[in-house]
């Protein structure tokens, strides 16, 4: 069965209104696996696309969707509106591509069908998470979300349990995740007691699932394919910056570790935490060559985007520098710990960066209203002398 959840305005009569009922699929199902381009416009090709991915999955509920906007659509068209259904798709990566995709594709329909609301039907918030983009182009009146009733009998529950835990050994959406995490920890434990080192393997287990937490956090793995998948010069200079910040890092690690290694001896693991001798000559050690690899990969982001002729230039440099004057209340903190350095030290090199920062910031921050002043004038010069030309035209149209 198939409920439907109404939020919005219901209509009480057509009025001489022109409403266009949307499908929104954002992770593109419907191409992915029924292998159907969108947008398609039409109740007849709605239905069959609906059909064709209904044979290519029956468990899809995307399919339900584009049936209930159907039923909508039906149901708007026998209360006298003129009305139009179509169906749009996004990407399997979701995000910003998906989003893209969605809003052209909706311009051209609305080429095709001029309305003056839309009546959005999708089958969760996924897909409802592109509602404010449309909003932007059309007036959204109603959103219908369509929810599936699963049978509540224990075959039926397992039999969606399976579907599910399908998904998350063969979707690679969710695999890397839910296998990969888990995978890499057994490995790493495996490794420690294979070689071993069994009383390190929980630091090597910390390690490991830090360094993929770390890899997530900030779009890594993503933003090296990217760049993996570019032949520009640019992409060159950031691949080779950030895998030589990354060495840079490691070494920085190995540095710190090489000059406490002899402190080591007679400490377990809580009590070379605790003890802040070992700790602060680690970091301490560590620190510039921690802060040269982050700046070399700030510094390929630079590089980068200096190739390109991108304006975020001075954004790139604004961040090296406050890098740069980071380092010194870092080194003081550090110095603090250990009680080599008083509290002074520290708050004045704060106060020290923070005001070279504010300087600089307000510096870029003009610079950028500058341009935007300029582009806009430029916009306004540009469209004044179209306009002027229009009229030339009409004038001489009405000479002749």
């Amino acid at each position: 069965m198939i409920t439907r959840e109404m939020e919005g305005t219901e209509g009480g009569g057509s009025g001489g209104r022109s409403i266009l009922v949307l499908c929104i699929d954002r992770d593109d199902d419907i191409g992915s696996k029924a292998g159907i381009g969108t947008p398609v416009i039409g109740r007849d090709e709605c239905i069959n696309a609906g059909i064709r991915l209904a044979i290519e999955d029956p468990e899809d509920a995307d399919a339900n969707a584009i049936f209930a906007a159907v039923k909508v659509y039906e149901e708007l068209a026998s209360k006298g509106y003129r009305s139009e259904i179509a169906l749009l798709s996004g990407s399997y990566k979701r995000g910003v591509e998906a989003d893209e995709r969605i809003v052209g594709q909706l311009h051209n329909v609305l080429k095709r069908f001029n309305a003056d609301g839309v009546v959005m039907v999708s089958d969760g918030s996924d897909d409802e998470s592109v509602l404010p983009v449309i909003q932007g182009i059309v007036p959204v009146i109603s959103v219908q979300r369509v929810v599936i009733k699963h049978s509540r009998s224990v075959e039926y529950s397992y039999a969606v349990l399976g579907r599910y835990l399908r998904s998350l050994i063969y979707d690679p959406r969710y695999s890397k995740f839910f296998l990969g995490i888990p995978g890499a920890l057994l490995v790493a434990g495996g490794l420690s007691i294979v070689l071993n080192l069994a009383d390190y393997a929980l630091p090597v287990l910390a390690i490991v699932l830090g360094a993929i937490f770390l890899v997530r956090a900030f779009d890594v793995d993503r933003t090296l394919l990217s760049i993996t998948k570019s032949t520009t010069p640019s992409s060159f200079v950031r691949i080779f910056s950030i895998i030589a910040g990354i060495i840079i890092i490691i070494a920085s690690v190995e540095t710190g570790y090489v000059n406490v290694q002899g402190m080591l001896e007679g400490h377990d693991l809580l009590g070379i935490v605790l003890n802040k001798d070992i700790i602060t000559v680690f970091l301490i050690n560590m620190l510039p060559l921690l802060w040269i690899g982050i700046g070399v990969i700030f510094g390929g982001k630079l590089l980068s985007d200096l190739f390109r002729s991108s304006i975020r230039v001075l954004s790139d440099a604004l961040r090296l520098v406050v890098l740069g004057l980071f380092y010194i209340p870092v080194q003081q903190l550090i110095l603090m710990i250990k009680g080599d350095a008083n509290p002074f030290s520290l708050v004045s090199s704060l106060l020290l960066g923070f005001a070279v920062t504010l300087i600089a910031a307000t510096l870029v921050y003009e610079y950028y209203r500058k341009r935007v002043k300029m582009g806009a004038g430029k916009a306004k010069t540009d469209t004044g002398k179209s306009g002027a030309g229009e009229r030339d035209g009409e004038g001489r149209d009405d000479e002749s």
